[in-house]
């Protein structure tokens, strides 16, 4: 049985670990970028989490669990957007999908094992409970257009495309082709 809680200061590494594969390497670069001379990514990823007053904090994840053992993740807060484009040109696909004032799905990942099993969009739905707890109206996620099963989740979820831009290639970045930005209304 799947159980969900609010994640811990002390599962920071796992959601490290588990954004870099919701990712599919974007938060890689970010962090390579913050690292300090020879300090390993996921060491600046988990850091980034621990942080308690950022929205990539742990206290905006929920974990999943099985057996008592992390199965996966999900990050998601409320966006609000300034309206600048990050100077960043790998970033700036990104910045220009920010949905404003909406309760955004930053991360969603399982671990291999567990996938399949329905645990993605249960959490999925978490997110759509704390939206409405926080009585925001609209969700919004993006998604690499390679992931096709995961946009075939989010559609099958109610979540339609709004836009797409192109992905600027970096060698830590897997994902190629359009990130697309998708949005679900809720009452």
């Amino acid at each position: 049985m799947i159980e969900f809680r609010a994640a811990k200061k002390e599962d920071c590494r796992t959601i490290a670990e588990l954004y870099s594969i919701s990712s599919d390497g974007v938060a890689d670069y970010i962090w390579s970028k913050l690292a300090e001379d020879g300090e390993n990514i996921l060491d600046v990823g988990q850091r980034r989490y621990e942080q308690e007053e950022s929205v990539f904090s742990y206290k905006n994840c929920i974990i999943a669990e099985r057996d008592k053992k992390i199965a996966g993740m999900l990050v998601a807060f409320p966006m609000k957007c300034d309206g600048k484009i990050a100077e960043d040109l790998v970033l700036a696909p990104y910045s220009k999908l920010e949905a404003d004032n909406s309760f955004y799905i930053c991360g969603v990942a399982l671990k291999p094992e567990y996938r399949g099993q329905g645990i993605g969009t249960q959490l999925i739905k978490l997110a759509e409970q704390q939206a409405r707890m926080r009585k925001f109206h609209t969700l919004s996620l993006v998604v690499f257009e390679q992931n096709e099963r995961a946009i075939k989740l989010y559609k099958a979820l109610g979540y339609r495309e709004v836009s797409r831009e192109k992905i600027v290639q970096h060698p830590l970045i897997q994902a190629t082709g359009d990130a697309i930005l998708m949005t679900k209304e809720i009452a």
